[in-house]
């Protein structure tokens, strides 16, 4: 198969889907490989890095598109990406397109296979693809909330952790899945009074045993939610609800019951949030404000520190991406459950249901559709 490695170009994304090792991994498995020039330096890789392992280097976005069966990307496709994709081309990378009508529109129209790291989903119900980065984005959570709640950068000037005679700061933690207990464990171990709340219970009761004594775990709903923010100094969004829009837990009307220069981080922002006054933001403008109260919504955090989370992504997607090239995407998704879950839309159908149901849109059973393929590859 011939795969595509093309530059990330939104907004301060740094990662990269494939590192020269695992081009040398591909080669290895009688594949083609084309990264477009420069694709790895802002993750430490350089073009010749890329060669020694066999890739080829192309100068243009357009020239890896238009070469490649199988394109690999870091984030979704952007406005000026869409043009370049071809029907039947196969896209493995973050898609969220609960999050964005503009994108599932533009993908059903380019008749592509989108393959989505997010819901690609073990029989356990973890997500494999999704774990690395929400790893990343919960510790990272509490690194930018805590350099948020400093005064200069308009948070209340709290240190997080406190020091001797001085209280240190309250973190309200929403959801105890990866990016929950990722950013408690972070929290805690800087000393801050920690509270995470969720709705399954056994769940929490994992979370009692394994954090330490400055956290607590509280039943999620909104009665204990609104009676939480009144103390809370940072609050972080992590709550997931796979391949659809994230709820709704803090609303416009509770920020009044916060106190001025309390930091909200969302980490749930590429899924719609689950902060309502939330809206993505980049790197390169994170915060803005409203009634008072500091709002980071930076979309794809992980792309901050690119060298960590380009290693921790590919670890986790390459085995996936040898899959789909050495067998092709029909026979691998047919023979890999995990992989047949990350099917989002195909040739111009979308097959995932909260993705049709998120934008009220027509959807059909990923079933039918293979099937279907497999009638016209017979008649072929």
């Amino acid at each position: 198969m011939i795969i595509g490695v093309p530059k990330e170009i939104k907004n301060n994304e740094n990662r990269v889907a494939l590192t020269p090792a695992g081009v040398a991994e591909f080669r290895k498995n009688g594949h083609t490989v084309y990264i477009q020039s420069t694709a790895g330096e802002g993750s430490g890789f350089e073009d010749a890095e890329y060669e020694s392992a066999g890739a080829t280097i192309l100068p243009t976005i357009e020239e890896v598109y238009a070469i490649a069966e199988m394109i690999v990307k870091v984030k979704e496709p952007i406005a000026s990406e869409y043009a370049l994709i071809k029907e039947n081309q196969l896209l493995f990378t973050y898609f969220h397109f609960a999050s964005s009508e503009e994108l599932t529109h533009a993908m059903i129209e380019r008749n592509a296979v989108c393959l989505a790291y997010e819901t690609v989903e073990k029989t356990d119900r973890s997500l494999p693809l999704l774990v690395p980065m929400s790893e990343v984005a919960g510790r990272m959570a509490i690194q930018e909330g805590a350099k948020y709640l400093e005064k200069p950068m308009g948070g209340r000037g709290i240190l997080l952790g406190g020091v001797a005679g001085v209280k240190p700061a309250n973190v309200l933690i929403l959801g105890g899945g990866i990016v929950g207990t990722q950013a408690a464990k972070m929290a805690t171990g800087l000393g801050a009074n920690v509270t995470i709340v969720d709705v399954n219970l056994n769940r929490l009761r994992y979370l009692e045993d394994v954090l330490p004594a400055n956290a607590d775990t509280v039943m999620s709903n909104e009665y204990n939610i609104r009676q939480l923010i009144r103390q809370s100094d940072l609050i972080i969004g992590a709550v997931l609800i796979p391949g659809a829009k994230a709820p709704h837990l803090i609303t416009r009307d509770m920020l009044k019951l916060m106190r001025k220069g309390t930091v909200l981080v969302d980490v749930a922002v590429d899924q719609g949030g689950c902060i309502e006054t939330c809206k993505p933001t980049t790197h390169e403008n994170p915060i803005y404000e409203i009634d008072g109260i500091v709002h980071y919504c930076v979309a794809n955090m992980p792309g901050a520190v690119p060298y960590t989370s380009t290693l921790a992504l590919t670890n986790a997607t390459l085995p996936y991406a040898i899959q789909l090239a050495n067998k092709g995407w029909q026979k691998a998704c047919n023979d890999n459950e995990d992989l047949k879950k990350g099917l989002n839309v195909v040739n111009g159908k979308i097959v995932y249901k909260a993705v049709a149901d998120a934008w009220g849109l027509e959807y059909t059973p990923l079933q039918a559709v293979l099937e279907e393929k497999s009638e016209l590859a017979v008649t072929a």
